[in-house]
């Protein structure tokens, strides 16, 4: 029996895809639960036009991508963080500063999309980030940490 997954299952299928299951498995278990309805031809020809409108969706949110990275690429912003006399920080700098930095440069980028690495910032100085911004545009922020 031909199905079309609603969602993503572990070892048959992702959401969309037309897979063929056992009569029982597919009546049992995947259309019940909701992870599947039947592959009738209306069915077909809905998940096909929506396959359609996601590829055009997520070409425009790609080039959307590389248009930010583009503007993001030649950045360098300043983040001030209260520091003693050896240059240590009071705490450290995380992503979400950073985020804020970005917003108060025009841009605004998720925090959860920026990654600084596994290093610690507990230092002035100059670092960069990674900006994940689309899954195929990753771009790095230089920043400086200055003493306010």
């Amino acid at each position: 029996m031909d199905v079309i997954l609603k969602q993503d299952v572990d070892r048959l299928g992702a959401k969309n895809d037309i897979v063929n299951v056992k009569n029982g498995y597919a009546r049992n278990y995947l259309i019940p639960q909701g992870f599947a309805i039947a592959a009738t031809e209306s069915a077909r020809k809905v998940v096909a036009e929506t396959l359609r409108q996601q590829s055009h969706k997520a070409l425009k949110a790609l080039e959307d991508a590389k248009v930010i990275g583009e503007k993001l690429a030649g950045l360098s912003l300043t983040i001030g963080a209260k520091a003693g006399e050896s240059g240590k920080i009071f705490g450290s700098v995380n992503n979400i500063q950073l985020a804020e930095a970005l917003a108060a440069a025009g841009h605004t980028i998720e925090r959860k999309s920026i990654d600084l690495g596994t290093e610690v910032i507990r230092d002035l100085g100059s670092y960069t980030a990674k900006v994940k911004l689309h899954k195929e545009v990753v771009v790095e922020v230089t920043f400086e940490v200055v003493a306010e």
